[in-house]
């Protein structure tokens, strides 16, 4: 499912990389940087709250406003419920979509709109609902799309969507018709655009700590990772390509420990199936072993073999195993599950990738495995021999 001969062959994954995957990956950091300096002419710095708001609710469509509500959970669940406002509708499709407040919505709540299109009818009626009950608002969003002028009317504050260093400079896109990395919904542009600028309004109103010298040496973590991860970079000292290799022909386990892990597993594996059509299944430590503990015995595990034994194998594609995926952040109490997830995969003979971040702040920590994570996706993407 994967050809590895692709992994070192910089040409050739360039001349494939119709989507933008690997450009996206790389300008991670600086899009940060961009988005922070959105954030700062917008006048998130100079806001002068009254206290922290008493929850913090997150809509938006796509994978990428999916992941940054998970994140802002993450980082920020502790100090203020966050809760994500699902769409409904009929299709997935913009027009189509639906969001509707909680009945406890009021003044002391604050919502969060995050956009990579503008164009959603939806999120409009959702700002003004929210006007209507005085709860604040505060949106991502592409500057000049139908959602800014909304937003305004609903005396909201709007941060321009930062678009790729290549486009900042050429012509503003239309609603809707963002930058070529916005297209891939579960890429890293588009969750870097939309989460840094919340980074420095929850920093500001007190439920975060992330200021900007903090948001800056996460950019330059960003950086240093497309340093080491670049498709220049050979597969056995680039440990995006090693763990693309590794996970060819496999059902990736992905296991995750600490705060900045658990949502950086659930986005590889919504990645996965986004951008490259692969399944994989994501869980937190400890709950993971007993949850994924039958995969570990049954038809996916690493010795099965689910074919009839006389059937003719030679056109067959190789079936999926099982293959552990571990992604760790220090847990801030010095506990580990992580020997006994070690010691689960060894008992089962199942093979084991592990991903854990070098020393530094917990956003840096989480930058790193979202960014090795990013061009993992990418470079499987890339090689699959069926593209």
């Amino acid at each position: 499912m994967l050809d590895e001969s692709m992994l070192d062959a910089p040409d050739a994954l360039a001349r494939a990389d119709h989507r933008g995957l690997l450009r996206g990956a790389a300008e991670a950091g600086a899009r940060v940087r961009t988005a922070l300096r959105n954030a700062d002419e917008a006048g998130v710095a100079r806001l002068a709250p009254e206290g922290r708001p008493r929850s913090v609710l997150v809509a938006g469509s796509g994978a990428a406003a999916s992941a940054v509500a998970d994140l802002i959970g993450a980082l920020a669940g502790a100090v203020a419920p966050v809760t994500r406002l699902r769409p409904t509708g009929v299709a997935p499709a913009a027009g189509a979509l639906r969001w509707t407040l909680p009945g406890w919505t009021g003044a002391v709540d604050l919502l969060l709109v995050v956009t990579t299109d503008g164009g959603e009818p939806g999120l409009g009626l959702l700002a003004e609902q929210a006007y209507r009950r005085g709860c604040s608002v505060v949106a991502v969003a592409p500057h000049h799309s139908p959602l800014t002028r909304t937003v305004d009317g609903a005396r909201g504050l709007l941060v321009p969507l930062a678009v790729a260093p290549a486009h900042e400079y050429g012509t503003t896109p239309l609603a809707g018709q963002g930058p070529r990395d916005e297209a891939v919904p579960a890429g890293p542009g588009a969750l870097w655009a939309l989460f840094t600028p919340l980074l420095v309004l929850l920093d500001r109103i007190g439920l975060i700590d992330a200021p900007p010298e903090t948001v800056n040496a996460l950019a330059d973590r960003l950086d240093r990772v497309a340093e080491r991860c670049g498709p220049a970079i050979a597969t056995y000292s680039n440990p995006a390509k090693t763990l693309a290799a590794e996970l060819a022909d496999s059902l990736p386990l992905i296991w995750s420990e600490g705060v900045a892990a658990a949502p950086v597993g659930r986005r590889f594996a919504t990645a996965l199936a986004e951008v490259t059509g692969r399944p994989a299944l994501a869980a937190d430590l400890p709950e993971a072993l007993p949850s994924h503990g039958a995969l570990l015995r049954g038809a996916f595990a690493a010795g099965a073999d689910p074919d009839d034994f006389f059937r003719d194998r030679v056109e067959d594609p190789e079936a999926l195993h099982a293959r552990v995926v571990l992604l760790r952040d220090r847990p801030a109490d010095g506990l580990s599950a992580a020997p006994a997830a070690r010691e689960a995969a060894e008992d089962h003979e199942t093979p084991l990738s592990e991903l854990e971040p070098e020393e530094g702040g917990a956003l840096e920590a989480l930058a790193e495995l979202l960014a090795i994570t990013d061009f993992t996706v990418a470079y499987m993407a890339l090689t699959a021999k069926d593209t």
